[in-house]
């Protein structure tokens, strides 16, 4: 233990590292400890229910077929007006939509009628929000290992840039000084329910770590360039808003170094519930407890910052169903399974992040529970859900997916040359399609068929 301890120098930077990566740890284990203790006051129980009828539902289905994503701009709108609500002690809130969650043109409309910003990632995002009507200052564009050319480009439509890296913020900074630059940091904090929903800790590739600042300042210096806003985000599924709060400490460490910021931006991160019982972060209390430390720290730096967050899953998440027929209803020795018209090509969370989507049978709420797998046709396993109760389920049944407005449809695909969905948008009591079934016609659009290069064989005729 000596010897381990001999070979640690004890400057002032290692000790810092060090106690940032135990305390981050200790962290992490009471984030996952407080998943389970349901009675805490960070958390919200919640109540199994559908927001839309299920009568509802089976009409939309009725109308546009399955499978089919609906949803619901009633509770879109609660949940911005919800965030709102629990900030409206800050002088200045800005709600920036993270449209890489749903980012149909109809939804964003929505969103921007609703007050919103955009946070996107692309320039592709960029173009759909200037499209959907959002003023180019009212869009943060934040992207990831991009090329420098995507960055300037989205600089000339006049969007606010976020840059997140050592490397292009001293390129971008030495050829466009003037254009004003957010910095992401990275705050080493653990959060999020998945692994690859976790984006701020130590080992991530996103931002610039704390670690860091002594170059950046550097580059910042040297470059004369415009800092006018610091940004973090730890990560999706947030269960301890103590964790949350931890790492704003850390954010407002790090905006004492920049004297002409307009904004610091949280990120976002705000778990939903995901089943009957599950817990969801307690944003009343986080806002009671962050405002009151964003509004201090305002008063310390010496004029009004906006206090911005960009939240994608808390708003949609729960407006979203995503309905299938069941094709096959099949008993096995041990399982009873229900194959539906569907697979991980249009929702493949279940898959990759082992997300749990509640499934009610909509076309018999009140039939007796049994177990079921429902699964779907995709040639690999594509389990939905093992072993739930599900009130009965026959040939024919429409299932409803619960939870699926974020990161369901954006991440469907062609896998299997299957057709994506239909998607609908209910608003004011009444369905609008937002997007068409695909065809076939969509399978084979931008495919380049060469068939006259592959020349058919012919066959010899040998006369005797």
């Amino acid at each position: 233990m000596n010897k381990f301890f001999s070979k640690i120098r004890t400057s002032r930077e290692q000790v810092n590292i060090l106690f940032c990566y135990f305390y981050n740890k200790l962290l992490y284990l009471i984030n996952y400890r407080h998943y389970f203790l349901l009675q805490s006051k960070s958390y919200f129980k919640f109540e199994q229910n559908l927001f839309m009828k299920s009568s509802e539902l089976l009409k939309v289905a009725k109308t546009y077929g399955a499978p089919l994503y609906v949803y619901d701009a009633t509770k879109i709108t609660s949940q911005y007006e919800r965030l709102t609500n629990a900030f409206k002690g800050v002088e200045s809130l800005r709600l920036n939509y993270a449209c890489k969650a749903l980012s149909n043109i109809a939804v964003l409309r929505l969103m921007h009628s609703l007050g919103s910003g955009l946070d996107t990632v692309s320039i592709q995002e960029v173009k759909l929000g200037l499209l959907a009507g959002f003023k180019p200052e009212s869009i943060i564009y934040t992207p990831n290992g991009v090329s420098l050319e995507e960055i300037e480009e989205a600089a000339t439509l006049g969007v606010q840039i976020n840059i997140d890296n050592l490397s292009v913020l001293e390129q971008f900074g030495s050829k466009h000084p003037d254009i004003p630059v957010c910095i992401r940091i990275n705050p080493h904090v653990m959060a999020g329910g998945n692994s690859n929903i976790s984006v701020g800790h130590i080992d991530s590739k996103f931002g610039i770590s704390i670690h860091q600042i002594p170059h950046l300042l550097r580059i910042v210096d040297l470059t004369n360039m415009n800092i006018n806003g610091i940004h973090m985000h730890t990560g999706s599924d947030i269960l301890d808003i103590d964790v949350f709060l931890y790492a704003s400490e850390i954010l407002f460490e790090t905006a004492k170094n920049f004297k002409n910021l307009d904004f610091i931006d949280f990120g976002s991160g705000f778990k939903v519930p995901y089943k009957s019982g599950d817990i969801e972060t307690n944003v009343e209390e986080l806002g009671k407890k962050l405002t009151a430390r964003f509004n201090q720290f305002c008063s310390e730096y010496g004029r009004q910052l906006t206090l911005a967050f960009e939240p994608g899953k808390f708003l949609v998440s729960e407006a979203g169903y995503f309905l299938a027929k069941v094709n096959v209803v099949k008993q096995t020795t041990s399982t009873i399974f229900a194959s539906v018209d569907s697979g991980f090509n249009h929702l493949i969370r279940p898959m990759l992040y082992g997300s749990n989507h509640e499934i009610v049978n909509i076309s018999n709420p009140d039939g007796r529970e049994r177990y079921y797998s429902v699964v779907g046709y995709i040639c690999e396993t594509d389990t939905f859900g093992s072993n739930r109760r599900i009130n009965e389920i026959a040939e024919g049944d429409i299932l409803a997916f619960k939870n699926a407005g974020a990161y369901c449809f954006t991440m469907a695909s062609n896998y299997n040359s299957r057709y994506r969905p239909a998607e609908v948008l209910y608003y004011q009591g009444k369905a609008h399609l937002i997007r068409e079934r695909e065809t076939f016609d969509d399978i084979l659009k931008n495919q380049v068929d060469i068939a006259d290069v592959f020349e058919a064989k012919v066959e010899k005729v040998v006369v005797k």
